[in-house]
C-alpha cells in the first residue's frame, strides 16, 4: 500500500527521462533509501544528501546562515531554501526535501516533535507543506511517516 505511491513516482520520473535529488534531515536518509529500493532507480536518482546539522545545509545547500538563525532549521523557509540549493547543487529535475522533528525529544511548544517541512522543486517553482504528526508516535515511525507525506506531496505536484 505505502510503496504504490512511490512507484508511480519511479515510473513517471523513469517514463520521463527525469531525475530526482533529495536532501533530508529529519528522515536521515530513509526518503533516499526507499526511492532507492525501487528496482531501476539508478536511472532516475541522481544525488542525494543527509544535511541534519545546520552546518550541513549551509555548506551543501548554500542555506544563509540568517535564515537558520531567524526561522530557525525546521521551517517554511529553511525547507524553501533546501529546496533551492538542492536544485541549483545538483541540477536535478525535482528536489524533494525534509526538515523537522522526529523525537521523542526536542520539540517546542512552538515546534513540537511531529512537525516538518517537506519542499519539492519542479519545473522552475519550489512548493512547501506543512506538515504534523501526534508526538507519541515512535521516532522510526515518525520517519517512516515523514518520508510517505514527501513521496504523496512530489506525486501531487507532478499530477500522480
Amino acid at each position: 500500500m505505502f510503496d504504490r505511491k512511490l512507484k508511480k513516482l519511479a515510473k513517471y520520473l523513469i517514463e520521463n527521462n527525469l531525475t530526482v535529488s533529495t536532501a533530508e534531515s529529519c528522515t536521515g536518509g530513509l526518503l533516499s533509501s526507499r526511492l532507492t529500493d525501487v528496482s531501476g532507480s539508478s536511472d532516475f536518482v541522481k544525488l542525494n544528501f543527509v544535511t541534519y546539522a545546520n552546518f550541513a545545509k549551509e555548506s551543501i545547500l548554500d542555506v544563509d546562515k540568517k535564515i537558520l538563525e531567524k526561522f530557525g532549521a525546521v521551517s517554511e523557509e529553511c525547507a524553501y531554501n533546501m529546496a533551492a540549493g538542492l536544485h541549483k547543487k545538483t541540477n536535478c529535475d525535482m528536489a524533494i526535501c525534509t526538515t523537522g522533528i522526529a523525537g521523542p525529544t526536542g520539540g517546542t511548544k512552538e515546534k513540537p516533535v511531529g512537525l516538518a517541512y517537506i519542499s519539492v522543486y519542479f519545473k522552475e517553482n519550489i512548493l512547501v507543506r506543512k506538515v504534523q504528526f501526534p508526538s507519541f508516535i515512535p521516532r522510526k515511525l515518525m520517519k517512516f511517516l515523514f518520508t510517505q507525506k514527501a513521496i504523496s506531496f512530489a506525486c501531487k505536484i507532478i499530477e500522480l
